[in-house]
């Protein structure tokens, strides 16, 4: 059945939405069917790229999960065939509410039961966000002990490093490595270059395809093209498929 990807994280702005983009392009590109759902009621980011097939459903009403949105949202993961892959990208402001209702309604054991594989997705960031994104997984991996969690590392505001220590050495890592999936980190190049090509593509909503195919750069359209195959690679390392 359909592989289900919720896209979890309580800290705004570390790039969740950007990895939800990078996952539903390079499913796409490994030949995998991809049906996506953007419930961020504040931004509605990945809904944004208007080359991506994706169903914005507003879940979050005067600060609770509004049960007949979520409810369909369920409704439309069950309908997608087998081999689907179905992304839902979750805003930072309804974090703490959907995992609740998820938990309190047994989400996953209903979606489990139903043949589907299920994996939440976070982010840590380096930064000033580095903390809060750490406390975010972390709360993520002691509700839901049972779902393995994809980590993704995001360098671009900084290090991945608390107290001089890698992410392998975090104690959130050292607590809770057996049900990490996989950890992937985010390729960094040069900020001046890749960095900048990246920066105007996000910013534009634009898929890799199309920022490559738009670019009067020769090499503007190599770096991006290199770059999204080292993105291919990792999500194809992390056995999500």
């Amino acid at each position: 059945m359909a592989t289900v990807h919720f896209i979890q994280q309580g800290k705004g702005g570390v790039g969740k939405s950007m990895i939800a983009s990078i996952l539903y392009q390079a499913l796409g590109l490994l030949g995998k069917q991809v049906a996506a759902f953007d419930t961020d009621p504040v931004n509605a980011t990945l809904a944004g790229f208007q080359e991506f097939e994706v169903t914005c459903l507003d879940i979050l009403k005067q600060g609770d999960i509004d049960p007949r949105q979520f409810d369909t949202l369920i409704d439309k993961i069950m309908e997608q065939g087998p081999e689907t892959h179905v992304i839902v990208d979750n805003g930072a402001s309804s974090f703490l509410a959907l995992n609740s209702y998820i938990k309190e309604n047994g989400i996953i054991g209903i979606l489990e039961e139903s043949g589907h594989s299920v994996f939440f997705h976070s982010v840590i960031t380096g930064g000033q966000a580095i903390a809060d994104t750490v406390l975010g997984l972390r709360s993520l991996a002691l509700g839901f002990s049972e779902t393995p969690i994809v980590v993704w590392l995001n360098p671009y505001f900084g290090e991945i490093v608390m107290d001089g220590m890698s992410f392998e050495e975090f104690k959130v890592y050292q607590e809770f490595q057996n049900q990490f999936h996989a950890v992937i980190t985010i390729p960094q190049g040069n900020k001046a270059t890749i960095g900048k090509d990246l920066e105007t593509m996000f910013a534009k909503r634009l898929s890799f395809k199309n920022a490559i195919e738009s670019s009067q750069s020769i090499v503007v359209r190599s770096r991006l093209q290199r770059y999204r195959n080292e993105l291919v690679e990792a999500v194809t390392s992390a056995a999500l498929v």
